[in-house]
């Protein structure tokens, strides 16, 4: 054989590649508003920057027929490339080959991939579109789950994960997204569950379709499951690409440090007049956010999810940080179980790639009822606290308003190894709000009194004059400043760059029991 039928060869086989399951799978799978495994990583990485692995990969299996139907790269497109110019690892499961279904040979050429990730200290970002394990594949196709799902839990902490849910992801196949850092949906077209509707029929007579049960919006608004979700698949892999600029390639790097236009030492005057002189009304804490960080620019995360906590990322200064935030405008900004599992995951990513925590506090407390503490409220707000203490970044936080009782403890805290705490005027630090205490202290006083309206609202404005402020917190060293408001911009810039080369750590052991 010449060079040049060599060549011919080599060139006829990578077309073959290239079409995976032929054309007419790839227009079935065009009809249904979906784009091929390769169209998808096309427009997540940098324009030609894709390199393939294992394109010529076949599977092994002769049962059923199979050894009839082979496809070339089989049902995952896997291999590098950039987003603005950073490394990435890729894969991309193909539904035109087997509906996607993951064989040997499909988790042989995505563990590889995960191992070079972990070699090089780069991020893993996966495409799911799979019917799920292959059936005729039998226990083989469970190994390799299990495969998957250990260097998954290896990588954890070490570099970035990230998956997008752009069609089916049933059974087994959800628990590797599930151990990811962050998850990515598509309405209308992706879904995520253990068992089908056909299942969930038969063994709790419900009826259910795809996504009621867990489509896009049933994850990121009541399961918690997906972190983002988007409109279309070019929306989602937009933002995906948007998230890893907030984000270092591995936990010995830094997050990037991106210039930025604007000041500062911007002031703010409206931050003065956001806060509500009536305790009792509610603010939009993003209003806060966006008037602090860099351009007003702020990626949420679980924007749909416990809204009583508001988390994501943004810029200070040109660093990357991530925000926790009570939010006033929802069940008052009260703590509850699904906003405590909500910030103890994002605080504990955030730790683990070295990005600084900044905390907006104005919380009344957790929030009372038989359904939370039944539910585990301790343990879950439990989780929160652990979080805050174990992180070892920078941490800086900033009360607006009230900071009651044990979350007042739980949210960074100087108490738990808070770097920079500070509070505006309007901030009120007690055990509990001015009502309940006046309930409790004067409890005798007003069975007495002739008055007790009258006396109670006396007594209130007492102890709001004597305790709810930030005084005596800052008396006690318990806050490093009292601020105003409009400063806090550049205030919080000071105390990053401060706190730059902070170093802490905490006692060796092979690690902690958070309370799951």
């Amino acid at each position: 054989m010449t060079d040049n039928h060599r060549t011919q060869r080599l060139r006829k086989l990578r077309s073959r590649s290239l079409l995976g399951g032929g054309l007419e799978r790839i227009e079935a799978q065009h009809k249904k508003g979906r784009l091929t495994a390769r169209e998808r990583i096309d427009l997540l990485v940098d324009k030609s920057s894709f390199r393939e692995t294992d394109a010529f990969v076949q599977h092994r299996t002769h049962d059923f027929d199979l050894d009839q139907q082979k496809f070339l790269s089989d049902s995952v497109i896997t291999g590098w490339g950039t987003i603005e110019g950073r490394l990435v690892y890729i894969f991309s499961q193909d539904f035109t080959v087997f509906g996607g279904s993951l064989g040997e040979v499909h988790a042989e050429k995505i563990c590889k991939i995960m191992d070079m990730a972990m070699k090089n200290g780069a991020p893993v970002i996966g495409l799911n579109d799979s019917g799920g394990a292959r059936i005729q594949e039998g226990v083989v196709s469970l190994g390799a789950y299990a495969d998957i799902f250990l260097r998954n839990t290896l990588a954890s902490g070490v570099v970035p994960q990230i998956s997008a849910i752009m069609g089916p992801c049933a059974g087994g196949a959800v628990y590797s997204p599930a151990i990811t850092d962050f998850i990515f949906m598509v309405r209308g077209s992706s879904y995520m569950f253990v068992t089908g509707p056909d299942v969930v029929k038969t063994v709790t007579h419900e009826e259910v379709d795809f996504e009621s049960l867990g489509g896009a919006a049933a994850h990121a608004e009541t399961s918690g499951v997906c972190h983002v979700a988007a409109d279309s698949e070019a929306d989602t892999l937009y933002l995906i690409r948007k998230l890893m600029g907030y984000l270092p390639q591995n936990n010995m790097e830094d997050p990037p440090f991106v210039q930025t236009s604007d000041d500062p030492l911007r002031m703010e005057e409206a931050l003065d007049t956001l806060v509500p002189d009536d305790p009792s009304k509610p603010y939009n804490i993003k209003d806060v956010i966006q008037l602090v960080v860099d351009n007003g620019q702020f990626f949420e995360i679980h924007a749909d999810y416990a809204q009583n906590i508001v988390v994501g990322f943004a810029r200070l200064g040109g660093h990357s940080i991530g925000i926790v935030a009570n939010q006033p405008a929802h069940l008052a900004g009260c703590l509850d179980i699904n906003s405590s599992d909500k910030g103890a995951r994002f605080v504990r990513f955030c730790d683990c790639f070295n990005i600084p925590i900044l905390t907006f506090e104005d919380v009344p407390g957790f929030l009372p009822g038989t359904g939370q503490e039944h539910g585990g409220i301790i343990r879950h707000g439990a989780k929160l606290l652990y979080a805050f203490c174990e992180a070892t970044v920078p941490k800086l936080t900033v009360i607006t308003r009230k900071a009651y009782g044990g979350a007042y403890d739980v949210m960074s805290s100087k108490h738990i190894r808070g770097d920079y705490n500070v509070a505006w005027p309007s901030a009120e630090l007690a055990v509990m709000g001015p009502d309940g205490a006046v309930n409790i202290i004067f409890r005798k006083e007003l069975e007495k009194a002739k008055d007790p309206v009258k006396r109670k609202a006396e007594l209130v404005a007492e102890y709001r004059e004597k305790f709810a402020n930030p005084y005596i917190a800052a008396e006690r060293g318990y806050l490093d400043d009292v601020i105003e408001p409009k400063e806090t911009r550049p205030r919080l810039i000071n105390a990053l760059e401060m706190l730059n080369n902070k170093r802490d750590a905490n006692p060796a052991k092979k690690h902690g029991n958070i309370p799951l």
